[in-house]
């Protein structure tokens, strides 16, 4: 991690500055990882408003307590550059994403308890436009890693993408992040169920 970038616990940031992160334009402010703790069809069938996502933001801002240091959990990390929020990772127990609950692709070729708490989950990795290609996303992988083991998770895993050399990716595909940022962090590959999708995992 670069003395540039700093990762701080969501719910110790201003609700403004998680805002800043997802900006109001695409993808990112679209879903405010919202995506993985809604089930498709409910997901898909939700039209595209000015409410509908202002909902979702306000999902997002109670699900990591922004703004309440004192608070007992959250739901993500927050990095900053420069003093700058630029970065988002969303890193919970794997039950709290009902969507993974049903995903034939986290699940493919493996057969455990879905339902066991003590494996956590990082399913969203993004970084504000401006700021990409300075190692956010690596540094908030590794802090991920930490954040899960310091509150008892028994192992941590993400289910990211691998582009193809000269692939153009859009960024909403890549919310679920780059096989090589969960790679350096140390993670390793458990599945692979297509030939663009990874399940990677750390057990502690």
């Amino acid at each position: 991690m670069t003395d540039a970038i700093k990762i701080v616990l969501a719910n110790e940031v201003s609700c403004a500055d998680l805002a800043a992160v997802f900006g109001t334009r695409g993808e990112a402010a679209l879903c405010r990882c919202q995506r993985f703790k809604t089930q498709a069809r409910a997901w898909d069938a939700e039209p595209v408003t000015p409410e509908m996502i202002w909902a979702r933001a306000q999902r997002l801002r109670e699900q990591t307590n922004c703004g309440d240091p004192e608070a007992g959990t959250t739901s993500g990390l927050v990095a900053y550059f420069d003093g700058e929020p630029v970065g988002w990772c969303a890193v919970e127990p794997r039950t709290a994403y009902v969507r993974l609950q049903r995903k034939p692709l986290v699940w493919a070729g493996r057969s455990e308890d879905k339902a066991d708490a003590g494996v956590w989950s990082v399913p969203c990795l993004i970084t504000r436009a401006g700021y990409r290609k300075r190692g956010v996303t690596y540094a908030l992988a590794r802090a991920a890693i930490e954040h899960a083991r310091e509150r008892g998770a028994r192992a941590v895993e993400g289910y990211p993408m691998i582009p193809k050399p000269g692939q153009d990716i859009t960024w909403g595909e890549l919310h679920v992040g780059n096989r090589t940022v969960f790679a350096a962090a140390g993670f390793v590959e458990v599945s692979h169920p297509t030939p663009l999708r990874v399940v990677m995992r750390i057990d502690f």
